[in-house]
């Protein structure tokens, strides 16, 4: 089986995912790239494109593994979830840019 499907979240300010939605599709191979400000609407989102055809997702860097780890739940582990991994000479950057938030 070949990947024919590709879904990618990322997080940004203001974004909506049913609004901030990307479709790129070419010789049978699509891409769904969906925006969101809030992380935790990605566990809805991922299962939701699994359901339309996705076979495996990834996750923008700022999501973290607390979030991975329950998109990987709300997909009920039908497809592949990874995540962008950043290394340790990227800690003060991604913190500056994903401070944490108030529980």
């Amino acid at each position: 089986m070949a990947l024919d499907a590709f879904g990618f979240l990322f997080t940004g300010r203001g974004l909506d995912p049913d609004r901030d939605r990307s479709v790129i599709e070419r010789d049978g191979f699509r891409a769904v790239l969906v925006g969101m400000a809030d992380p935790a609407r990605a566990p809805e989102v991922a299962a939701r494109l699994v359901d339309e055809g996705i076979q495996l997702i990834e996750l923008c860097g700022g999501f973290g593994p607390v979030w991975t780890a329950r998109v990987i739940e709300a997909t009920k582990s039908r497809v592949p979830v990874g995540s962008v991994g950043y290394g340790p000479e990227s800690i003060d950057g991604m913190a500056a840019l994903f401070p944490p938030q108030a529980g």
